[in-house]
């Protein structure tokens, strides 16, 4: 607490406590006598020195929370009380001022509103690729148990994929970690791990990116068990991915390569799932898609922008 003049332009502070210099970081000889409107920091969404003077000049005790620079430049926040005191003559001659420190408050408070508004960020990103799931899923005139199949297969998907970026705080998931949570569900009964290659570098993807490639990867998963390398017992997978120089900036090339399984031929119609991995990724990542039914298993080359903050080097 500080205790200013009041007959003095500025409020010109003439007693500070110890706690006041703590948090000021100011030594005694050098606050007193200076304006006490000068430690007053006007921020953006702070009260302005004229608020500030004008709660000073009240005749009734009142509190702002205002911004406060200390000695070595650094802000901090305070609830600040003021409160006149007045001679005998019921003149003011001085102001007495408290002040609570909120600096950590307000830290958390704007801490909570990040968290809260990136959880809406995740919410929004997630029904949308819900949304268009069911969409595309819709447009694929399917019976009412294959569109069901279709719909929860992708959802639960989807789940696999906020499980991962969940455990990695949704910062970045690796595409090594990614695609071997896409590929669980269909490993554990066929022994995945010894037929299918999995060859790159475990390059961190932004959510965003995980979520449309967790769906991308189950396609052509069940694609695979299906009717794919991986419908008999010595068909192989080999997915791989590098980044290649472009003149708009690095690009992520991801091949998922079937061999030694059954023959395969292009269809005469698009299928549902084929249209999940064109459409959705040239959607979502603004992706190039090929789709190539070779002789010895079916090809899909997914060319997208590389994460930012990652080049060819």
């Amino acid at each position: 607490m500080v205790f200013t003049d009041a007959r003095s332009a500025g409020n010109h502070i003439i007693f500070a406590n110890d706690s006041f210099l703590g948090l000021t970081g100011y030594d005694r000889e050098e606050l007193l006598g200076i304006s006490f409107d000068s430690l007053v920091d006007e921020g953006s969404d702070a009260p302005t020195i004229s608020e500030v003077r004008q709660e000073f000049g009240s005749q009734r005790g009142a509190t702002l929370d205002i911004p406060y620079r200390r000695k070595d430049g650094s802000a901090f926040w305070a609830s600040t009380f003021v409160s006149p005191v007045c001679d005998e003559g019921g003149e003011v001659v001085q102001h007495f001022v408290s002040l609570v420190d909120l600096t950590r408050h307000r830290e958390e408070r704007a801490h909570a509103k990040l968290l809260i508004d990136e959880l809406n960020h995740r919410v929004k990103n997630t029904l949308a690729t819900v949304q268009s799931i069911v969409s595309q899923a819709l447009k694929a005139s399917l019976d009412p148990e294959a569109l069901r199949e279709a719909i929860e297969s992708r959802v639960f998907a989807l789940s696999r994929s906020h499980d991962l970026l969940t455990q990695v705080s949704w910062q970045e998931a690796g595409l090594h970690d990614l695609l071997e949570a896409a590929l669980e569900p269909f490993g554990a009964a066929l022994g995945w791990s010894e037929r299918v290659s999995i060859e790159g570098d475990n390059i961190g993807v932004p959510p965003n990116m995980a979520l449309a490639l967790g769906i991308a990867f189950h396609e052509l998963a069940t694609n695979a068990v299906k009717y794919g390398a991986l419908s008999s017992e010595t068909g192989l997978v080999r997915i791989s991915w590098s980044l290649q120089p472009s003149t708009a900036g690095a690009r992520l090339v991801l091949v998922w390569k079937e061999s030694n399984g059954p023959p395969v031929a292009a269809p005469s119609i698009r299928g549902f799932g084929s249209q999940v991995l064109e459409r959705g990724l040239a959607h979502e990542l603004r992706a190039e898609v090929h789709l190539e039914f070779a002789p010895g298993g079916a090809i899909c080359t997914i060319d997208m922008p590389a994460p930012k903050g990652i080049d060819n080097g």
